[in-house]
């Protein structure tokens, strides 16, 4: 097995369909994945980080309020010592307009390691989980 992934929708987010997807297309890349769910506040996004100190954290939104929510999640997140080193990624719908260039170039200045909101999302994103730099085999997960 590789690295653990904590999966997350946002505070106002409810839907769930794309976290079962990412779930399970996770699940299949080899990662183990705990699935907090959606509508989930930032406070209770840290305390889960700290709790379980995942290799990644990926975010996702599809109601296009991820941008606010997903900036929240992580400015809580950026508060908890010890967390920092953690890279977080966003992606799906993060506005009501669809994707915006300048917003992504911002949540990635405010500490998201990537962001995945356009027609090449999933593909970025499944090459992204397949890095050299998170994949580790089970003998050395800690």
């Amino acid at each position: 097995m590789k690295n653990l992934v904590l999966l997350s929708g946002t505070a106002s987010d409810s839907h769930t369909w794309n976290l079962v997807y990412l779930q399970l297309l996770l699940e299949e890349s080899g990662y183990r994945v705990v699935n907090l769910g959606a509508c989930v506040p930032p406070a209770l996004f840290a305390d889960e980080c700290e709790a379980e100190r995942p290799d990644l954290v990926v975010l996702s939104s599809v109601n296009g309020h991820g941008y606010r929510d997903g900036a929240r999640a992580l400015a809580e997140l950026q508060t908890r010592p010890g967390l920092a080193g953690i890279p977080v990624v966003i992606g799906g719908k993060l506005g009501t307009g669809g994707p915006e260039p300048d917003r992504a170039d911002a949540l990635r200045a405010a500490g998201f390691a990537e962001v995945f909101d356009d027609d090449t999302a999933i593909t970025r994103f499944q090459e992204f989980i397949a890095s050299p730099v998170l994949c580790r085999t089970a003998g050395t997960v800690s």
